[in-house]
């Protein structure tokens, strides 16, 4: 169903303007004081600063949130300080009560429209930066999960988004080793793509083309007669939650490793697509007599879409770190679109890069990294890079490396969750043995081709 053609929510002036009121003034008022310490030669504390950014965004939830916590998982997009504060806060919103619900669904599918569901939870069953997740069930009897965004979204986002530019205008006073401005770019349009909810459901429909034939992989279904572009309902897919099989056996808990890493490098390494929050919220996994039998996909709002030939570069470099061959190494960075590339700067890229292709490179069964907790995970590297870097002067990354990397780490904290020990060279390998940049070209297209034409996927704007 179609929402309103006037739609009284769409970036609403009043709504920034309190949104900015809420939080503004505390940010202001911490730019001002690094400012003030700069002018007059003073040293700054960057731990005393983190915890007073943590306090000026604590009280705040929604999106501003989940992008703090997406810039702590990228090597100096923030201080390191900043980056094991900002992991701490928490993105759920407070959840909207019965009668904001109802008016929301109202908004969304007209008057009456309890009366096109056979029964709906008042509840939230699950809640989130942006929206909702109610349980509700077909007049067919079907078992369905509506997700619904909470009010004045477009108009939050757009006042956070300019939050964020402000915090990195902070960053920029301390020497950064990076330059933010792709990073910036990259995290507003994927941002603002997961407030449209008709794009989360070709999104679904995508994954559901390339998991066909994958019974391990379940991808739910989308009731377009139900969905809007602030409401997609889904089919309910029963699972329980990821860290509920933290004490099964290594052999249930590498199961359960083994599909996550298939859900996630299938898709990019042949049609250049990835989830990019692989947050432990986003899986459940189902059982069949009792042990683990494979994994739910449950969201899809932050999904990236890459073009065939930075895929290429991350084979290129993956194969360039096995081989010792630098030319292939530095002809991957190339293509990300790296500029300046000197040796000084490749050996520190480098860095990074055999810290997130490291359990890949080596053919025996391991864990994806010993002695480190999943919230410490990548952080000491960072650290190495972010020293490195600081002597060279800012360094533009690409702006596609931002959720490539911010994947790579998210998924390395679900294999630490699990404590799976597995041959993650064998499994890469299997991803990539006949890869073509032309076959991905061509799988890519006809995805999203098959995407766009519909079936159960198709929500009108």
């Amino acid at each position: 169903m179609s929402t309103s053609s006037r739609d009284r929510e769409k970036n609403r002036l009043t709504a920034r303007v309190g949104r900015y009121a809420r939080v503004g003034s505390n940010m202001g008022g911490l730019a001002a004081k690094l400012a003030g310490k700069r002018l007059f030669g003073l040293e700054v504390d960057n731990e005393r600063q983190a915890a007073e950014l943590a306090a000026a965004l604590g009280g705040l939830k929604g999106p501003l949130m989940k992008v703090a916590q997406l810039l702590s998982t990228i090597p100096d997009a923030v201080p390191p300080e900043y980056a094991t504060e900002l992991a701490k806060l928490q993105s759920a919103a407070p959840p909207m009560g019965w009668p904001f619900v109802k008016r929301r669904m109202t908004a969304e599918l007209g008057a009456g429209w309890q009366a096109r569901f056979a029964h709906f939870d008042k509840e939230p069953s699950a809640a989130a930066s942006l929206g909702q997740v109610h349980a509700a069930v077909h007049p067919d009897g079907a078992r369905l999960a509506c997700k619904l965004q909470y009010p004045d979204m477009e108009s939050t986002v757009e006042a956070d988004l300019k939050q964020l530019a402000l915090l990195f205008s902070i960053h920029r006073r301390m020497r950064p080793a990076i330059d933010t401005t792709e990073i910036a770019k990259e995290i507003g349009e994927r941002v603002r793509e997961e407030l449209d909810y008709v794009r989360e459901a070709r999104n679904i429909a995508t994954y559901a083309h390339i998991f066909a034939d994958e019974a391990r992989i379940r991808v739910p279904d989308v009731y377009p007669e139900l969905s809007t572009r602030r409401l997609l309902t889904m089919g309910w897919l029963d699972g329980k939650p990821l860290l509920a099989f933290r004490e099964h056996s290594l052999e249930d808990r590498n199961r359960i490793a083994q599909v996550m890493f298939r859900a996630w490098w299938h898709p990019f390494s042949h049609y250049g697509v990835i989830h990019g929050d692989p947050h432990l919220g986003n899986y459940t996994v189902y059982e069949q007599d009792g042990h683990p039998a494979g994994i739910n996909l449950l969201d899809y709002g932050c999904i990236r879409i890459f073009p065939p030939g930075f895929v290429a570069g991350v084979v290129d470099l993956y194969r360039g770190l096995l081989h010792d061959n630098r030319e292939q190494i530095v002809s991957a960075y190339e293509r990300w679109g790296f500029k300046g590339l000197t040796n000084e700067l490749i050996e520190i890229l480098n860095i990074w890069a055999r810290f997130i292709y490291g359990p890949l490179l080596t053919d025996r069964v391991r864990a994806i990294a010993e002695g480190v907790s999943p919230a410490q995970y990548g952080r000491k590297e960072a650290f190495r890079v972010h020293q490195a870097l600081k002597e060279m002067g800012p360094v533009t990354v690409p702006r596609e490396f931002v959720f490539m990397d911010r994947a790579a780490i998210g998924l390395g904290g679900v294999f630490l969750h699990l404590r799976a020990e597995l041959n993650f060279y064998r499994l890469f390998n299997e991803q990539i043995e006949d890869f073509e940049i032309e076959t991905v070209e061509t799988r890519q297209r006809d995805a999203l081709a098959a995407a766009s034409r519909g079936g159960k996927a198709k929500v009108k704007a």
